[in-house]
């Protein structure tokens, strides 16, 4: 033991006087007397514990090994309680540590172990800051750093991560076939809905040509008999009979025995018999 002892901000110097505590000294320069004092140097920064693995029994009787770290420093204002209240803290707080993650684990399932850390984590500490509050030890975090289950269940697990991607890809796949049948069906209606359009279109299109058609041709027509009436409005009666005649002519060459003559064309015959005669009088000397 040094006569003269420099003592750190971060430190604090328990000194005792023939055994009796006299107080917790520093920082700065501290005597300590060989044989009347006896010292004790605490070290109040954040120190990490490393918590071996150990194996744990899960609520569902799953043996599972777990490693993890602690992070805990002493109180500066109470840290006398380190030395006073306990022997070795960084031993004491390392099984109890143990203890408290064996009964954490053994309250939670194995599947709620491999997937909710961080509930542990703070379980876990929550539990250690209230025991070791007594020594003037903070707890600041707790850090799960393993999770090993048995080789079986290992197994399983990896036969459910297969199945659960196996699921996974057959619901995108099934997702991806009913988008692609959507829009199939959507294209093949959006085309019946313009074939259609289309149609109508050609329907409409071609009524409204053919209805223009028979007007023109009704106009054809109209203009056609308006011609032939004007021309046969200004037609005398020599040339009516003179179509008459043809019209005989005409018939006469017929290999037929029988003809059938109209009315009119026998009272135009005998109008050109009338007017014949009459020329022919008109012509003779001898008959005045």
């Amino acid at each position: 033991m040094a006569i003269i002892n420099f003592v750190r901000d971060y430190e604090r110097l328990a000194r005792f006087r023939f055994g009796r505590f006299e107080g917790m000294k520093g920082p700065g320069l501290i005597i300590a007397i060989p044989i009347v004092h006896q010292i004790v140097r605490v070290d109040t920064r954040t120190e990490v514990l490393d918590i071996p693995q150990q194996t744990n029994i899960t609520k569902d009787n799953a043996p599972i090994g777990i490693d993890f770290l602690v992070y805990m420093r002493v109180d500066i204002n109470n840290a006398e309680k380190a030395v006073l209240e306990v022997e070795n803290y960084r031993a004491a707080v390392v099984g109890l540590a143990t203890t408290t993650l064996r009964a954490v684990i053994g309250d939670i399932n194995l599947d709620e172990v491999l997937s909710q850390r961080e509930r542990i984590n703070e379980a876990i500490r929550q539990r250690l800051d209230q025991e070791t509050g007594r020594w003037a030890i903070k707890v600041t975090n707790v850090e799960i750093r393993e999770i090993d289950p048995p080789r079986e269940i290992q197994d399983a697990m990896n036969r459910q991560m297969s199945a659960e991607r196996v699921r996974r890809a057959t619901i995108v796949e099934a997702e991806g076939t009913r988008q692609a049948n959507i829009t199939v069906a959507e294209g093949q209606r959006q085309a019946t809905i313009l074939q259609a359009e289309g149609d109508k279109e050609a329907e409409i299109l071609r009524a409204e040509g053919h209805r223009q058609a028979q007007v023109l041709e009704a106009e054809g027509y109209r203009d056609a008999l308006s011609r032939i009436f004007e021309i046969a409005r200004n037609l005398d009666g020599n040339t009516m009979n003179l179509q008459y005649l043809e019209t005989v002519k005409t018939v006469g060459a017929s290999p037929a025995t029988k003809f059938v003559l109209p009315l009119e064309l026998t009272r135009a015959l005998e109008g050109l018999s009338a007017r014949a005669a009459a020329a022919s009088s008109a012509s003779d000397p001898a008959s005045t």
